[in-house]
Protein backbone atom coordinates (compact mmCIF):
# COMPACT_ATOMS: atom_id res chain seq x y z
CA UNK A 1 0.00 0.00 0.00
CA UNK A 2 1.14 3.76 -1.26
CA UNK A 3 1.54 5.82 1.54
CA UNK A 4 -0.73 8.97 1.68
CA UNK A 5 2.14 11.44 1.98
CA UNK A 6 3.88 9.70 -1.24
CA UNK A 7 0.42 9.84 -2.87
CA UNK A 8 0.73 13.39 -2.09
CA UNK A 9 3.53 14.25 -4.08
CA UNK A 10 3.27 11.46 -6.98
CA UNK A 11 1.71 13.35 -10.15
CA UNK A 12 0.72 11.54 -13.66
CA UNK A 13 3.48 11.90 -15.58
CA UNK A 14 1.38 12.59 -18.59
CA UNK A 15 -1.33 15.60 -17.19
CA UNK A 16 0.64 16.33 -14.01
CA UNK A 17 -2.58 15.70 -12.31
CA UNK A 18 -3.46 13.77 -9.41
CA UNK A 19 -3.24 10.03 -8.98
CA UNK A 20 -5.02 7.68 -6.60
CA UNK A 21 -4.86 4.20 -5.55
CA UNK A 22 -6.90 1.48 -7.51
CA UNK A 23 -9.74 -0.14 -5.75
CA UNK A 24 -7.90 -3.63 -6.34
CA UNK A 25 -4.48 -1.59 -4.77
CA UNK A 26 -2.69 -3.19 -7.46
CA UNK A 27 -1.88 0.69 -9.38
CA UNK A 28 -1.98 3.99 -9.46
CA UNK A 29 -4.93 5.61 -11.26
CA UNK A 30 -5.39 9.17 -13.14
CA UNK A 31 -9.03 9.94 -13.46
CA UNK A 32 -8.48 12.66 -16.15
CA UNK A 33 -5.87 10.87 -18.73
CA UNK A 34 -7.86 6.98 -18.03
CA UNK A 35 -4.25 5.96 -17.20
CA UNK A 36 -3.14 2.98 -14.84
CA UNK A 37 0.09 2.82 -13.26
CA UNK A 38 1.06 -0.68 -12.20
CA UNK A 39 2.88 -1.34 -8.57
CA UNK A 40 5.80 -3.50 -8.56
CA UNK A 41 6.74 -5.17 -5.16
CA UNK A 42 5.31 -1.62 -3.82
CA UNK A 43 7.09 0.44 -6.09
CA UNK A 44 5.07 2.44 -8.49
CA UNK A 45 5.96 2.16 -12.45
CA UNK A 46 5.14 5.94 -13.63
CA UNK A 47 6.43 5.72 -16.77
CA UNK A 48 4.31 6.48 -19.50
CA UNK A 49 5.03 3.74 -21.99
CA UNK A 50 4.19 1.04 -19.31
CA UNK A 51 0.60 2.74 -18.38
CA UNK A 52 -2.47 1.03 -19.99
CA UNK A 53 -5.69 2.71 -20.36
CA UNK A 54 -8.87 1.93 -18.42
Amino acid sequence: MISQELLQLLACPSCKGPIQPSEDGLALVCEAERLRYRIDDGIPVMLIEEATSF
